[in-house]
C-alpha cells in the first residue's frame, strides 16, 4: 500500500505533512507514504500582502492541480488556508484533531502583555483579522504588515524595533519555537481563524481506497467544530484573508459557535454566538452568518471586499 502526500515546503508544512504520514503509519503497518514537496502562489510572492495577491488559495492551488492530475493521493493544509469551496473533484478527506486555536503574543520581552504596551506600540501580523480585532481594543496600535515562514517572521521581529509580533499557537508549538512567547491570546479578545489549529486533508471526489486510508485520522468533535466555522465562513463570502473570526466549542452534544466580523480599522466588531445540535453543524453556521450580516456586518464586508478590489487593481496597474 502506497500515498503520496502533497505539501508545501516550508517547516510548518512538512511538520505537518510528516504528522499525518505518522498517523497513517500508526493506524495502517506496513503502509509506504511518501511526501512529495510543491510550491505555491503563496510561497513564491513573499514582498505583497496576502489581501493583495489573493488570498483564496495562493497556498492550495498548486498542490491542488497536483491532487487532480493523480501527482499525489493526498494534499496536507492548514485548514484556515483551505477555501471553502473546493475545485470541482475534491473534497476534505479527514480532519484529524484539532491543537491550541489561539494566537499568540511574541516579543523580545516576554514578561509585557500585549495590552499594556505603551501608546502608539507597533505590532506585526500577517492576518487583517487580527489586526482588524486588536485595532478595536487598541486603536492606538501601529500595525505593521509581515510574510514569510513562522521561522522567518520569528528573525524579522527580532531583529526590528517592533514591540511585538501576533502568530498563531499551533504552527508555535508543533515547531517548539516558544522561547519568544510572551502569552496566548484568550479568544475572548481575538477570535481566530476559521480553521485554526486545525488540518486538513483534501482528496479526489470518490477516491474510495483513499477515504477508507483517511477515515481512522478524522476527529469528530474536531470535525464538527470546523463544518460550523467553514459553513458561517461561506456564507458570509469571506476568504482567509477576510477579517471574520470564528470558534466551535462542543459540550455534551451541543456545538456553540462564536464569530465576528471586524471593520479593518477595528472600530466596528459584530461579534455574535449560535448554538445548535452537532447533527447539522452547517446549520448553525448559516443561521450565526445571517445574524452577523443583518447586525451590520454585510455593510463591514462590502467595505472590506471594495477596499480588497481597490489594492488588487493598484497592484495590477501600479502606473495607473
Amino acid at each position: 500500500m502506497k500515498i503520496t502526500i502533497g505539501s508545501r515546503g516550508s517547516e510548518l508544512a512538512l511538520w505537518q505533512a510528516h504528522h499525518v504520514r505518522d498517523l497513517l503509519t500508526q493506524h495502517h503497518p506496513g503502509i509506504e507514504v511518501r511526501i512529495e514537496i510543491i510550491h505555491t502562489t503563496g510561497d513564491k510572492i513573499l514582498d505583497t500582502s496576502l489581501s493583495i495577491i489573493g488570498g483564496k488559495g495562493v497556498f492550495t492551488k498548486e498542490i491542488e492541480s497536483a491532487l487532480l492530475a493523480n501527482e499525489v493521493d493526498i494534499a496536507v493544509h492548514s485548514l484556515k488556508d483551505l477555501p471553502t469551496i473546493l475545485p470541482e473533484g475534491l473534497m476534505l478527506g479527514a480532519v484529524p484533531e484539532r491543537a491550541n486555536v489561539e494566537d499568540a503574543f511574541l516579543s523580545k520581552d516576554k514578561n509585557v502583555r500585549l495590552m499594556d504596551l505603551p501608546d502608539g506600540a507597533t505590532i506585526a501580523t500577517g492576518s487583517l483579522r487580527r489586526k482588524a480585532q486588536l485595532l478595536s481594543k487598541r486603536p492606538d496600535f501601529n500595525i505593521v504588515d509581515i510574510r514569510g515562514n513562522v521561522p522567518t517572521r520569528i528573525r524579522k521581529m527580532l531583529e526590528s524595533n517592533w514591540d511585538g509580533m501576533v502568530l498563531a499557537s499551533a504552527g508555535l508549538e508543533r515547531l517548539g519555537l516558544t522561547e519568544h512567547l510572551a502569552h496566548k491570546i484568550s479568544t475572548e479578545w481575538v477570535l481566530p481563524a476559521v480553521g485554526q489549529g486545525a488540518l486538513g486533508i483534501e482528496c479526489r471526489t470518490g477516491d474510495e481506497k483513499t477515504l477508507e486510508i483517511l477515515a481512522p485520522l478524522n476527529h469528530q468533535l474536531t470535525l464538527f467544530a470546523v463544518r460550523a466555522e467553514r459553513a458561517l465562513l461561506a456564507s458570509l463570502g469571506g476568504g482567509c484573508q477576510v477579517p471574520i473570526g470564528a470558534h466551535g466549542v462542543i459540550a455534551q452534544d451541543e456545538l456553540e459557535l462564536s464569530a465576528c466580523v471586524a471593520a479593518l480599522d477595528g472600530r466596528t466588531v459584530i461579534r455574535g454566538v449560535h448554538t445548535g445540535s452537532t447533527e447539522d453543524p452547517e446549520a448553525i453556521g448559516k443561521e450565526l452568518a445571517s445574524t452577523l450580516l443583518a447586525s451590520g456586518g454585510k455593510e463591514i464586508l462590502d467595505e472590506v471586499f471594495r477596499l480588497e478590489s481597490q489594492d488588487a487593481n493598484v497592484s495590477a496597474h501600479p502606473e495607473a
